[in-house]
């Protein structure tokens, strides 16, 4: 069995493990962890995306004529920190150039001040060109760019607000796509039919991007299938010879439909989605509707945006794409459960708790309900705020963790209703038969990724493993006589979607060693006998993924290339935590391999008792948009190493 796939110049450690060791290296991440805890008993670390966000925000300046000219520098200053030596922007460290990333930090820098002239604009301009030019641009970026008058609305999806007027047994129907991609969506529509131009008081352009004129561009959407031709061409029929015949009133009444949607999930200052593209779509269209600058409602809106800006102390700055304190709070709270008796970390268990109870959404019925009009509410959602959009992962890990660190039954009836709404979205499509999705049940309408508005191929929400897996968890922890059914069908949907090398998916976090590890931990505490053979065959593929230096690591370029399933030039903290926690739930706890995993963690933690990891660890979108959660290598090695302190002291 191949047992490394680092190169030859790595050495391997020791497998001999210090008891002294690993007692240090857990107070010291505890206390780190400690530390960082806000009074009020929750987390929330940094979510770091490409540089698409901050250039984005840097265009919103423009767009609107509200330019903050030293925010505008300090994300310029991000900006050109983070360009390759080719010129190019990625979508994560060490990824290849992506266009649609370096086309809007080029603009975004040009509207800044940046010469055309200066080296690395013109590097950044070569590397475009060569890579086919600025038309050569996702959706997204060209929605962007007609706003700035730089591409026609042709080069654009048809995407009218009569969409919203449309009923829902039709084809295409705002419930058919995710909760991301109808909060960016329903503003977008708005957009599209009032075509506004962007203010750009300096008047800004970037027509040297372009191989061919725009005017003259006539390739802006590349074929991808026989259904998106066929779509692509019914689409341009609508363009060109339905849309002059809709009627005014149509119109008028699809955007004030369109209008009472977002106003109505605007969010406060969290934000439309509590997500950053949608929040702009929104104060844009809000705009577009006749809203004044000082009205609430764009006041409110501008404020969400700004909330998830990060500055440093270098004097540069970027946007954060959302916030995670849901996330962050679950997880690190999870880590301390047994690194420590002390009183300080008990009391801090019990206020994250607290915290993340206040938080649960009991009443509000959300988007979710549309697919499960029965079902009662009890989700959490990712952010600080988002009642519309709960979702199963931070439900299924939060509902685990009040399980566990309930002593008394204090819990009891918040963990049942979110196990009664987790259920009650489980997947009875036949394409997702008994797996969990993120936000919604049977979203997975999968001839929606072929209309052109789509080239991202991530408007829906289907189910996956690794959110299927974290939703075993509490369900397998409560072992409520009612779950029985809905546990075996989620099974056997694992089973199903297991990958030829044992490995499964990783669709929120990077990639095969996170799905891998997410399911194995909700098969451990669904019961499932460990020795059975795909669990071993998942085992195997974990051991033959650890590189020479004992850690994990796996890059998103596996996403693009699954050849590259569980490997990477690096281990991380993160990744290796992640396969040490799934190798024990599966019994592994006195395999070598483990032990080498647990001294690589103790050798690399850093003097603060954090581990350092440049590297982005999930996708928002796997090839499209990809995330750097900051708190990883915070408490996922703390959770690993406290849990190998567990079970060989048991």
């Amino acid at each position: 069995m191949q047992v490394s796939l680092a190169t030859d110049n790595q050495q391997t450690p020791s497998v001999s493990l210090s008891g002294q060791h690993l007692d240090a290296a857990i107070n010291a991440a505890r206390k780190n962890l400690l530390q960082q805890q806000h009074p009020d008993g929750h987390w929330c670390f940094e979510l770091e995306a490409d540089c698409t966000i901050p250039a984005e925000y840097i265009m919103m300046m423009h767009f609107m004529d509200e330019i903050d000219a030293g925010l505008e520098q300090r994300l310029a200053k991000y900006l050109r920190h983070h360009q390759r030596e080719d010129g190019s922007w990625p979508l994560y460290t060490g990824g290849a150039m992506d266009i649609s990333c370096t086309v809007k930090a080029y603009f975004a820098l040009k509207l800044a001040g940046d010469s055309v002239d200066s080296k690395h604009m013109q590097r950044a301009r070569e590397a475009i060109l060569a890579a086919g030019g600025a038309a050569r641009a996702n959706v997204f970026a060209r929605i962007a760019l007609a706003l700035f008058n730089q591409v026609p609305w042709r080069a654009v999806p048809f995407i009218p607000p009569e969409v919203m007027l449309m009923p829902r047994w039709f084809p295409f129907h705002i419930s058919k796509v995710s909760y991301w991609s109808r909060t960016v969506m329903v503003p977008l529509f708005v957009l599209y039919a009032y075509k506004p131009q962007a203010i750009n008081p300096r008047s800004i352009d970037i027509q040297e991007l372009f191989i061919t004129p725009p005017d003259q561009e006539r390739h802006y959407f590349p074929i991808r299938s026989p259904l998106n031709t066929f779509l692509l061409r019914l689409e341009r029929f609508s363009l060109y010879c339905l849309e002059p015949l809709i009627p005014g009133f149509i119109r008028r009444k699809a955007l004030r439909r369109a209008q009472q949607w977002f106003v109505e999930r605007l969010n406060g200052e969290d934000g439309l989605g509590a997500i950053f593209p949608a929040m702009v779509n929104a104060c844009m269209a809000l705009d577009c509707l006749g809203y004044s600058r000082d009205h609430p409602l764009r006041l409110t809106c501008m404020r969400s945006i700004q909330k998830l800006l990060v500055e440093y102390p270098d004097g540069s700055a970027y946007c954060q794409p959302c916030v995670s304190p849901v996330w962050d709070t679950g997880w690190a709270a999870v880590a301390l459960l047994k690194a420590g008796d002390d009183h300080a970390t008990q009391q801090s268990i019990r206020n994250a708790c607290r915290w993340l109870i206040d938080k649960q959404e009991t009443e509000f019925i959300g988007d979710w309900s549309i697919q499960a009009p029965t079902v009662k509410p009890g989700g959490w959602a990712f952010q600080y705020a988002n009642p519309h959009y709960p979702d199963l992962d931070d439900t299924a890990m939060v509902a685990a963790l009040l399980h566990v660190a309930d002593h008394n039954g204090e819990y009891a009836d918040t963990v049942n209703q979110a196990c009664d709404w987790l259920v009650g979205l489980q997947s009875t499509s036949k394409a997702c038969a008994g797996g969990f999705a993120a936000f919604d049940a049977n979203n997975d309408k999968y001839y929606l990724n072929s209309i052109p508005f789509a080239d991202h191929g991530a408007l829906l929400d289907p189910a996956t493993e690794d959110v299927s897996g974290r939703v075993l968890l509490p369900l397998g922890l409560l072992r409520r006589p009612q779950d029985q059914a809905a546990m075996q069908r989620c099974i056997d949907y694992l089973k199903a979607n297991q990958q030829a090398d044992g490995s499964w998916w990783g669709r929120w976090g990077t990639n095969y060693i996170y799905g891998t590890w997410s399911v194995l931990a909700g098969l451990a505490f669904a019961g499932e006998d460990p020795q059975q053979n795909y669990i071993q065959k998942a085992v195997a593929y974990l051991l033959s993924r650890q590189r020479a230096d004992g850690g994990w690591g796996e890059s998103n370029d596996s996403y693009i290339d699954p050849q590259l399933n569980g490997q990477a030039g690096f281990s991380s903290g993160s990744h290796t935590a992640w396969a040490l926690l799934a190798l024990m739930a599966t019994g592994q706890v006195n395999d070598k391999a483990v032990k080498r995993g647990i001294n690589w963690l103790i050798e690399q933690q850093q003097s603060d008792g954090s581990w350092s990891d440049p590297w982005f660890n999930a996708p928002g979108f796997p090839r499209v948009f990809y995330l750097r959660y900051h708190g990883y290598n915070h408490y996922f090695p703390l959770w690993a190493l406290s849990r190998y302190r567990q079970l060989t002291k048991a």
